[in-house]
């Protein structure tokens, strides 16, 4: 059996601080699995959708704010969502794959289980984080959950409009975050009042796992590399895995597909921000770019 060479050259953990991929590979394949279709637009924009549209998601890169992904689910494919998820560019990619592949199983059960967000106790979701020596603490307002290095946390608010109200503003029920303070560092991850707790448990599970991840070096926000926990990866034996040296270098957004499989045909769903936004590299060499979570209304062509 042939080596495959890593993915990465460092091994980062905790999650929250590792940054993330600029691949949207992991996340969809499991929708997409699932016989959602899939779309795109001029701007590079990717569109995911269920075949009654009742699930949509998109992919935005080149979207109107910082929010990469958004996730609108419908209990009438033409009336407003029944609730959303939004997760920023820096998001680590593992946390939207975690929520997408539990989102696509509990599709094949039918509407009950990925509709109702009300019918399991919000201690669903904090139970991964407690377990993992998070402090929890709770209030007439609000509950956390914060990370031992008080890096990472989520806020179960108290204090909120209607479920309706909250889809056309900037507050929300749940707010997970991760990351030192700061544009390039720091992530953000809503979910309103009826999103199935099930499904935020699946990212607050993952959040907690303390398995590290591969990353780039550029790809490991600079503020967090302090606080986290890296490891370089030894370099492959180019001879073993039969690819060029020229070939098996750190990827970037001409990476040759040669190298790295894509679902989807010869390259990779990557951000192609580089393209258009004088704030981030032409090359792999450079920090890439990172924001913050916004939420609104996510149409699918």
């Amino acid at each position: 059996m042939p080596i495959t060479a890593p993915d990465g050259d460092l091994y980062v953990s905790p999650l929250y601080l590792a940054g993330c991929t600029f691949t949207g590979d992991p996340a969809l394949t499991p929708l997409i699995d699932h016989g959602f279709a899939l779309h795109d637009d001029e701007l590079a924009n990717v569109y995911v959708s269920s075949p009654q549209r009742h699930i949509r998601l998109g992919y935005l890169p080149e979207g109107e704010d910082d929010t990469l992904w958004k996730v609108a689910v419908h209990a009438d494919p033409f009336g407003p969502p029944h609730w959303m998820a939004t997760f920023d560019t820096p998001t680590p990619t593992e946390l939207v794959a975690a929520f997408t592949t539990t989102l696509a199983s509990s599709y094949t059960k039918g509407p009950d289980a990925y509709l109702s967000g009300m019918d399991h106790p919000i201690d669903e979701a904090l139970r991964p984080l407690t377990r993992a020596g998070w402090q929890r603490t709770d209030t007439w307002a609000a509950t956390t959950c914060t990370a031992p290095d008080q890096l990472a946390g989520l806020t179960y608010s108290r204090r909120l409009p209607n479920s309706q109200a909250e889809l056309h503003s900037d507050t929300h029920r749940w707010l997970l975050w991760g990351g030192k303070d700061g544009y390039h560092s720091r992530w953000h991850a809503t979910f309103t009042s009826r999103t199935p707790i099930h499904l935020i448990a699946a990212t607050t599970a993952r959040l907690a796992d303390p398995t590290p991840v591969l990353r780039y070096a550029p790809e490991v926000p600079s503020r967090n590399r302090g606080a986290a926990h890296i490891t370089p990866v030894a370099p492959p034996d180019t001879d073993s895995i039969g690819c060029p040296p020229s070939r098996c270098r750190p990827r970037s957004h001409h990476h040759s597909p040669g190298c790295r499989a894509c679902p989807y045909g010869g390259d990779s769903i990557r951000s192609q921000r580089r393209s258009s936004d004088p704030r981030l590299p032409a090359s792999i060499t450079d920090v890439p770019p990172q924001g913050d979570s916004m939420t609104g209304a996510l149409d699918v062509p």
